[in-house]
C-alpha cells in the first residue's frame, strides 16, 4: 500500500500551505499527530468540503484535512493553496466583497491591511467568521463604505447626508492615515459653512421660549438675513451689528430693542411696533415700514440718529418725537407721517416726500430739504424750524 500524504490545517484558518505529513494507519494516531504539529487538542477532523471523517480509509493522498477541538467545521473563504484574492467582509451586518490587494496595497501599515496581509499571517481568528465564511467586523457600514471606496480608487467620495466625523472615527480605528487630513479639512469647511448660515424663525422661537420675558436676549452680530420673524414679540432684544437683510418683520414688536448699526436693508417692517428703539447708525435702506408706531405714550423717544433710511417707505407711520438727527432720508417716502416734535436737524431730506405729514414743532434746522415735497401739510412750517 502506497504512503498517503495529507495537509494538516486548523479548522477555518487561512494559510498559504498546510503542514504536509505521512498519514498514519489509525485515526487516533492522526489526532495525536495533529495535536502535536498544530499545537491544539485535536478531537474532530473534516475534509475540505466539511465532511467529518470517522474512518481514516476515506482519506485520499494529498487531501487537505481540517482539525477542530470539538467545534463544528467552518468554511474558510479562501481555501488553503488557493490563489483567490477575493474576500467578503461582514461589517455591522452589511456584506462587502473586495480583494485583499485593495485592503493591503494602499495603506500597508493600517490595521485593516495587517488583518489580511500574508506577510503578517493575519489577525482574524476562526471566531471572526460568520456562518457563510465572511469576516465579521463590528463597525458601522455607513462610515466604512466610503473608506473602502477610498482604498479602491484613492478618492474620498461620500453621500452629503453622511456625517464626515463618523468617517473620520472609522479611519482612525482602521489606521487609514492618509485620509485623516482630508476628512479633517472637510469637517472644518462644513463647520465654517454651518456657522455662516443664517438663523431661522424656528431658531429664534426656540430662544424666545427658553428665555424669560424679563431676560435680555443677545442676538448681537447674528446672521438672520431673510428670516421670517413676522408677528413675533421681540421686545428688549439686542440686535446690535446683526444682519437682518431682507427679513420679514411685518407686525413684529421690536420695542426697546437695540438695533445699533444693524443691517435691515430691504426688510419688511410694515405695522411693526418700534417704541423706544435704539438704532443709531443702523442701515434701513430700501426698507418698507408702512404704518409703523414709534411713539411711546410714556414719552420715551425712539433714537434713530444717523440712521440710513434712503429710499425707505414709512408712509402713515407714527413717528412723533423720534430722533432722526443727521439721518439720511434721500428719496424716502414719509407721506402722511406724524412727525410732531421729531428731531430732523442736519438730516438729508433731499427728494424726500413729506406730503400730508404733520411736522408741528419738528426740528428741521440744518436739514437738507432740496426738492423735498411738502404738499398738503397739516401744519405750515415755520422758518425757525429750518434755520440753525
Amino acid at each position: 500500500m502506497s504512503v498517503k500524504k495529507v495537509i494538516l490545517n486548523i479548522n477555518g484558518e487561512i494559510t498559504n500551505s498546510g503542514l504536509l505529513i505521512n498519514l498514519p494507519d489509525d485515526l487516533d494516531d492522526l489526532l495525536k499527530t495533529a495535536s502535536c504539529e498544530l499545537n491544539i487538542t485535536a478531537r474532530r477532523l473534516f475534509l475540505e468540503d466539511g465532511t467529518e471523517i470517522k474512518d481514516i480509509s476515506y482519506i485520499r493522498n494529498r487531501d487537505k484535512i481540517y482539525f477542530s477541538e470539538g467545534e463544528d467545521f467552518k468554511h474558510s473563504p479562501i481555501s488553503v493553496g488557493s490563489n483567490s484574492d477575493w474576500i467578503t467582509l461582514n461589517v455591522g451586518g452589511k456584506l462587502f466583497t473586495t480583494s485583499k490587494r485593495t485592503l493591503t496595497n494602499s495603506e500597508p501599515s493600517s490595521m485593516i491591511a495587517r488583518m489580511f496581509s500574508e506577510d503578517t499571517g493575519g489577525y482574524l481568528s476562526p471566531s471572526s467568521l460568520d456562518k457563510n465564511g465572511a469576516y465579521l467586523i463590528d463597525r458601522t457600514p455607513t462610515y466604512f463604505e466610503p473608506l473602502l471606496n477610498y482604498l479602491r480608487c484613492g478618492q474620498l467620495v461620500y453621500d452629503k447626508n453622511i456625517n464626515p466625523e463618523g468617517i473620520l472615527e472609522e479611519a482612525k480605528f482602521f489606521g487609514i492615515e492618509s485620509v485623516i487630513p482630508i476628512l479633517e479639512q472637510c469637517i472644518s469647511k462644513q463647520k465654517q459653512n454651518r456657522d455662516n448660515l443664517p438663523l431661522t424663525r424656528r431658531d429664534v422661537i426656540e430662544a424666545l421660549i427658553k428665555s424669560p420675558h424679563s431676560a435680555e436676549l443677545r442676538f448681537q452680530g447674528v446672521n438672520l438675513s431673510g428670516a421670517d420673524l413676522s408677528r413675533l414679540d421681540l421686545r428688549n432684544i439686542n440686535f446690535k451689528y446683526a444682519n437682518l437683510q431682507g427679513c420679514n418683520l411685518m407686525g413684529a414688536n421690536l420695542s426697546w430693542c437695540c438695533l445699533e448699526r444693524a443691517d435691515f436693508s430691504h426688510a419688511v417692517l410694515d405695522t411693526a411696533q418700534l417704541l423706544g428703539v435704539k438704532s443709531l447708525c443702523a442701515n434701513f435702506e430700501g426698507v418698507t415700514m408702512r404704518n409703523c408706531n414709534f411713539k411711546d405714550p410714556a414719552g420715551f423717544r425712539a433714537n434713530m440718529e444717523g440712521v440710513n433710511l434712503k429710499c425707505a417707505i414709512l408712509e402713515g407711520s407714527d413717528m412723533g418725537g423720534v430722533n432722526l438727527r443727521v439721518a439720511t432720508l434721500k428719496h424716502a417716502n414719509l407721506k402722511n407721517c406724524d412727525l410732531r416734535a421729531a428731531v430732523l436737524a442736519g438730516a438729508d431730506l433731499e427728494n424726500c416726500d413729506l406730503s400730508g405729514s404733520d411736522l408741528h414743532e419738528a426740528n428741521l434746522r440744518g436739514a437738507n430739504l432740496k426738492d423735498a415735497a411738502f404738499e398738503l401739510m397739516l401744519t405750515p412750517l415755520h422758518m425757525s424750524q429750518t434755520i440753525r
